[in-house]
């Protein structure tokens, strides 16, 4: 017997309308966690409805969802209403909602809320402790999949924005059973290595159980004790996990987390170029601040130099000896002008002057001279003083009237 061969879209139909004519899966009502949610713009709903061993893909039409008297939200515990069928464009298997109950919050968001209220309380997520990302990162660790969508946005942004930095990928699994180890040996290894700047960990986007390694008190606790700073890039923006909020940044994508790290190159040598004007502005306004003092020095040298003072010394010693000679001159004239008044005086009164009018001095023996009779003394030898020499001789003491 001869298989007919169909084409992808007959099985799809196929499959569908068994499904169609399926009672049950056509009168569903399903109880599950919300996860992976999505108000679409178009009005439409997507989300996951999972429980802890499966989940199944669901979408709201705009119709339906226009009912609703509440808001969707990740980790809650609802009652959906609808049939089952296959998508067949993708072949996807889905739940059509028509009604949704809420029946409460999710194990897993409750769990969530508990570890992220205990880590606040002791201060995990407290900026006090958060470290600074460095400025300029010479080199990038990322701790992620080796296949997965983040490493590839990842090393596009950063390529992008500075073709320099060298990025280190730390392979890791970020999804499935005790992944979050593999986590903590990254954030281990590069702290013990010290070969990065900055640490970005993450994953793309996925459904709150796809994310959950991110939520481990574990992983937590080891980014709060890494020494390098730690960038938190996990799911979409919407998406928040405890790695978020214990990490020393958070980036909505892991796109975003490659623009927060890394600055653009032509950003970094517009500001080189800037720093380099200012410094050679600074070092020549130095040059030019030294020169000026150099001179001031040079000046001030040349008039405290030893030859200058020597110099300076010779003309206050040719000076002095100008003043003292002038001084000695006018001492000298001032003397002989004195002397001379003198000399006039002692010549008008000088004795000896008087013997040209005809006097004389008489001295006896004794060089006395006598002024009166009374100074004679008999038959001795006098000498009479002229004007121009001396006669000696004895003398007789006459009386008075005789000759």
């Amino acid at each position: 017997m001869k298989i007919k061969t169909l084409s992808v879209c007959e099985v799809n139909n196929y499959i569908k309308k068994v499904l169609d004519n399926d009672f049950i899966l056509n009168n569903l009502s399903v109880r599950g966690e919300i996860s992976n949610l999505k108000y679409h713009t178009s009005g439409h709903i997507y989300f996951s409805l999972k429980d802890e061993f499966s989940k199944i893909n669901c979408i709201m039409f705009k119709g339906n969802a226009n009912n609703l008297d509440f808001l969707l939200k990740e980790g809650m515990s609802v009652i959906v209403s609808g049939r089952a069928s296959v998508y067949t464009a993708s072949g996807s298997f889905q739940l059509y909602c028509n009604s949704i109950e809420q029946e409460g919050v999710g194990n897993l968001h409750v769990k969530f809320e508990k570890l992220k209220e205990k880590l606040s309380r002791e201060g995990y997520f407290n900026d006090e402790f958060k470290k600074p990302l460095p400025k300029n990162p010479y080199r990038v660790g990322i701790v992620t999949s080796e296949t997965g969508a983040a490493i590839c946005d990842l090393t596009n942004v950063i390529r992008r924005r500075n073709s320099k930095v060298d990025i280190v990928l730390y392979p890791a699994a970020v999804q499935g059973v005790n992944a979050y180890k593999t986590i903590i040996e990254g954030i281990k290894y590069f702290n013990k290595s010290k070969s990065v700047d900055v640490i970005i960990i993450g994953r793309g986007g996925g459904s709150i159980e796809e994310l959950w390694n991110f939520n481990e008190e574990e992983l937590a606790i080891e980014i709060f004790k890494s020494k390098l700073p730690i960038v938190s890039a996990v799911g979409h923006e919407i998406d928040f996990t405890i790695s978020d909020f214990v990490a020393d940044f958070r980036a909505a994508t892991p796109s975003q987390a490659g623009e927060i790290v890394v600055p653009l190159e032509s950003e970094l040598n517009y500001n080189i170029d800037r720093c380099k004007e200012k410094l050679i502005a600074i070092i020549e306004n130095k040059i030019y601040n030294e020169k000026s003092k150099l001179e001031t020095l040079n000046k001030v040298l040349n008039l405290n130099s030893p030859s200058n003072k020597i110099a300076n010394k010779y003309i206050n010693i040719d000076n002095l000896k100008e003043k003292l000679n002038n001084i000695i001159y006018h001492k000298i004239k001032s003397n002989k002008e004195k002397i001379f008044s003198l000399n006039s005086i002692l010549q008008a009164h000088n004795p000896i002057n008087i013997l040209g009018k005809g006097y004389a001095i008489i001295e006896g023996e004794d060089n006395r001279v006598l002024k009166s009779k009374e100074s004679f003394i008999d038959k001795e030898d006098l000498l009479i003083k002229m004007q121009d020499g001396y006669v000696k001789g004895e003398f007789t003491l006459l009386e008075k009237g005789e000759i």
